[in-house]
C-alpha cells in the first residue's frame, strides 16, 4: 500500500534553495533513512511531511487510511504533567472506559434487577472493547518503552518540566513509539540515548510494522534498521535500496559510473572538434561540408553533466614525536561525588599505536574519566603515567568553550601564534572554511562548524596522544567519514569516549566497557565486544572471554616481546597496502596518457611510457604480494601466540 507519494517538492528560504525538485514514495513497511551533509534539507524534508511546513512548489499525497507521527524536537509538557500523566494521555480513551466501567460497577452493586440487565449489558461492551482495545496490557507496554529508553524506577512520578533535554526527549520519543502510528517521521531519534537505549529502540523498531523515515547521524543505526536511503544533495533526492553500507557502495558506483561516462563524452567531444578543425584547415570544399557535418552532430549531442558531490574535509593527524611503548597506564582509578561513587578500581593500559574506545551507560562517568586521566579533575586515589615524550592532544565535546567573541581564523591563529597565517587558513580550507567563512566569528558557527574548528586546532597540536570526547558529535557522516580515515591513518595513540557504534567497531582495536563503576576491557572493535556480550549472557556470570574473530588475544596477557612484535607486523600491513596504493596511482597516471590519442604523434615518446606502463604493472604485483604475504605473516602469528 503506498502510504505518502512526494512529486518535484521545492522549498526556499530567502534566496537559499534548500530543497529543489525532491521525489519519493513511501509504502506500507519501508524504512527510509534520510541522508546527507548539516544543510541539506533532511530536517526540512521531515517538517514537510509532518505539515509543519508548507513547500513553495510540487506535490504531497498523503493516504486518507493512515496516521502519522512526528517526533517533535521542541515539545512542552504542562508545568503540572508527571512523566507517567504525559504517557498515560495518550491512551486517554482506555483511562476514560476505565473509569466507566468503575462508575457502572458502582451502579451495578445498587440496581434493581430490571436495571441490571441493562448496566450488564452497557458493561460487557464497554469491556469487550476495552480489552480488543488493549486495556490489560497498555500499562505494561508504557513500562517497557520506559525502561527501554533508560528511565529508571521512580522517574514516572517526576514532574516532566523538570527533566533535562535529553530526558525530555527520551519522553517525546516514547510518547511517539506508544502511539503506534502507520509512519514515524524522526528526526535525530537517537540523540541522547546510551547504547543499551540504542540497542533497544533498533529491536523496537525492526519490529515495528509501520512505516518509517528517519534523519540520523547514526550510521549503524541506520545499518540496523533502514530498508532505503534517500540522499539529498543541492536540494535534490536520490533514492538507494537497502541500508546505510549498501548506499556508500552504490553512491560510490554510481558516482564512478557517471563520472567514466562524463569522461567519456568530453573526450569524444575533444576528439571531434580536433578532427572538425583539420578539416577546416584543408580548405576544401568537401573538408568544409564534413566538418558542418560533425558540428551539428555535436550541437545534437545531449550533453551530460559533470558529476556533483559535495566538497568533503580533508585532513590528517601526525603525531610529530614517537610516545614510548608504554603510552598510558592508568591503574586503581576512584573518583566519587559526595557518597556516589562513580568508579572505582579502573585499571588498564595502552601500547603505543593502540586505539582504545570508552563505552558505557549515559551518567557513568566516561567524560570524568578521560578528564582525570587529563588532570582536569581530581581522582580521589590511583596512579596515571604516561609513556615517554607524550604530547597529549584533547578533543572535548564541549565545543562551545570555543572563545565565541573571536573569529574561525583568530581562534586558531592564537592557538599557534608561530605559525603563518597563510598555512592556517589553508588548513581551515581543508575544513570548508574558506573566503570570508574564516572570519566568522564563533558565536554564529553551527555546532558541526565549531566541531571542525575544534578538529582543526587538533590537527595543528602534532601530538602523539589523541585523548577524543565524543568526537563525532555534531559532525554530518561524510565528515565522520574523513575523520575515521584520519584516524585510521594516525601514527600515534587514541583513547576515546564515543557512543557512535560505527566509529567505534572501525577505529578500535581495545574496547574500555563502563560499568557498575567498574572497567572491563574487551580486546577487538565493537562487533567483538557484542560477541563477547552474547557469550557472557549464554554462559553466566563465571564465563571467561574466549577468543573472538579478530581480536588480538583474549584469555592471557602477551609478553611485551609478543605486543612489539604483533605492532611490528601490523605496522608492515599497513605500509605495504601504502605502497600498494601509491603503485596503482603510478600505474593509473600512465593508463591516463595512454588513452591520451595525441601521445602517439610523438613515437619515442609513446614507446617509452608503454614501457614504463608495463614496469609499473609489474610493480604493483610485485607489492600486492609483499602485501598479501604481510598479512599472511601477522595472521598466522596471532593465531600461533
Amino acid at each position: 500500500m503506498l502510504y505518502i507519494n512526494v512529486q518535484n517538492v521545492s522549498k526556499a528560504f530567502g534566496d537559499k534553495n534548500v530543497l529543489n525538485d525532491v521525489s519519493f514514495s513511501l509504502s506500507a513497511g519501508q524504512k527510509i533513512g534520510l541522508v546527507g551533509v548539516n544543510g541539506s534539507g533532511k530536517s526540512t524534508l521531515i517538517k514537510i511531511l509532518s505539515s509543519n511546513l508548507q513547500p513553495d512548489n510540487g506535490s504531497i499525497t498523503i493516504s486518507k487510511e493512515i496516521s502519522i507521527a512526528y517526533l517533535e524536537q521542541a515539545w512542552t509538557p504542562e508545568p503540572t504533567e508527571t512523566v507517567m500523566d504525559a504517557l498515560f494521555s495518550i491512551f486517554k480513551p482506555l483511562t476514560d472506559m476505565e473509569i466507566k466501567l468503575k462508575q457502572l460497577e458502582e451502579r451495578m452493586s445498587q440496581a434493581s434487577a430490571e436495571e441490571l440487565t441493562s448496566l450488564g449489558n452497557e458493561y460487557s461492551n464497554t469491556l469487550h472493547k476495552y480489552e480488543i482495545q488493549g486495556g490489560y496490557t497498555f500499562r505494561s507496554h508504557i513500562n517497557g518503552v520506559l525502561n527501554g529508553l533508560g528511565f529508571i524506577d521512580g522517574d514516572e512520578n517526576r514532574l516532566a518540566s523538570s527533566l533535562s533535554g535529553g530526558e525530555l526527549t527520551r519522553l517525546n520519543l516514547a510518547r511517539l513509539l506508544l502511539l503506534k502510528p502507520d509512519v514515524m517521521l524522526l528526526d535525530e531519534p537517537t540523540n541522547h540515548l546510551d547504547i543499551d537505549a540504542l540497542t533497544w529502540l533498533e529491536s523496537y523498531l525492526e519490529e515495528y510494522n509501520g512505516a518509517v523515515i528517519v534523519v540520523s547521524h547514526d550510521r549503524f543505526f541506520l545499518d540496523k534498521i533502514c530498508t532505503d536511503i534517500i540522499e539529498l544533495l543541492f536540494g535534490v533526492s536520490e533514492y538507494y535500496s537497502g541500508n546505510y553500507t549498501s548506499y556508500i557502495k552504490q553512491r560510490a558506483e554510481r558516482f564512478e559510473t557517471r563520472m567514466r561516462a562524463f569522461s567519456k563524452q568530453q573526450d569524444e567531444i575533444k576528439r571531434q572538434t580536433a578532427i572538425i578543425e583539420r578539416f577546416r584547415s584543408f580548405n576544401r570544399e568537401k573538408s568544409i561540408k564534413a566538418a558542418e557535418s560533425r558540428e551539428k552532430k555535436l550541437e545534437k549531442m545531449e550533453l551530460l553533466d559533470r558529476p556533483s558531490e559535495e566538497k568533503a574535509i580533508s585532513f590528517s593527524f601526525i603525531a610529530e614525536k614517537r610516545i614510548g611503548d608504554d603510552a598510558l597506564m592508568v591503574s586503581s582509578l576512584k573518583k566519587s561525588f559526595g557518597e556516589r561513587v562513580l568508579f572505582q578500581d579502573v585499571s588498564f593500559m595502552l601500547s603505543a599505536g593502540e586505539n582504545a574506545v570508552i563505552i558505557g551507560a549515559n551518567g557513568t562517568g566516561k567524560t570524568t574519566l578521560i578528564e582525570c586521566i587529563l588532570g582536569l579533575q581530581s581522582p580521589d586515589n590511583g596512579n596515571i603515567k604516561f609513556g615517554t615524550n607524550a604530547q597529549v592532544g584533547y578533543y572535548s565535546q564541549k565545543i562551545d568553550e570555543l572563545n565565541k567573541d573571536k573569529t574561525v581564523l583568530r581562534e586558531v591563529y592564537d592557538a599557534y601564534p608561530l605559525e603563518s597565517h597563510t598555512k592556517i587558513r589553508n588548513i581551515l580550507a581543508q575544513f570548508r572554511f574558506v573566503g570570508d567563512d574564516v572570519n566568522k566569528q564563533i558565536s554564529q558557527l553551527s555546532g558541526g562548524e565549531k566541531a571542525r574548528v575544534a578538529l582543526t586546532k587538533l590537527m595543528l597540536s602534532g601530538c602523539n596522544l589523541l585523548v577524543m570526547d565524543e568526537p563525532t558529535n555534531h559532525l554530518d557522516s561524510d565528515s565522520r567519514e574523513v575523520l575515521e580515515i584520519a584516524l585510521e591513518n594516525y601514527n600515534g595513540t587514541i583513547l576515546a569516549v564515543s557512543h557512535d557504534r560505527f566509529f567505534t567497531n572501525r577505529i578500535a582495536d581495545k574496547i574500555l566497557h563502563l560499568e557498575n563503576g567498574k572497567i572491563n576491557v574487551y580486546e577487538g572493535n565493537y562487533d567483538d565486544f557484542l560477541f563477547e556480550q552474547e557469550k557472557q549472557k549464554l554462559h553466566g556470570e563465571d564465563y571467561e572471554p574466549g577468543i573472538t574473530k579478530t581480536q588480538l588475544a583474549k584469555n592471557r596477557k602477551r609478553s611485551r616481546d609478543e605486543e612489539r612484535k604483533i605492532k611490528e607486523l601490523k605496522l608492515l600491513v599497513k605500509n605495504s597496502e601504502k605502497d600498494v596504493a601509491a603503485a596503482e596511482e603510478k600505474l593509473k597516471r600512465l593508463e591516463q596518457l595512454l588513452s591520451d590519442t595525441t601521445l602517439y604523434n610523438n613515437k619515442d615518446k609513446a614507446i617509452e611510457i608503454i614501457k614504463q606502463h608495463e614496469e609499473a604493472k609489474e610493480e604493483v604485483e610485485k607489492k600486492y604480494s609483499v602485501w598479501l604475504k604481510a598479512e599472511e605473516n601477522h595472521k598466522k602469528y596471532i593465531e600461533e601466540n
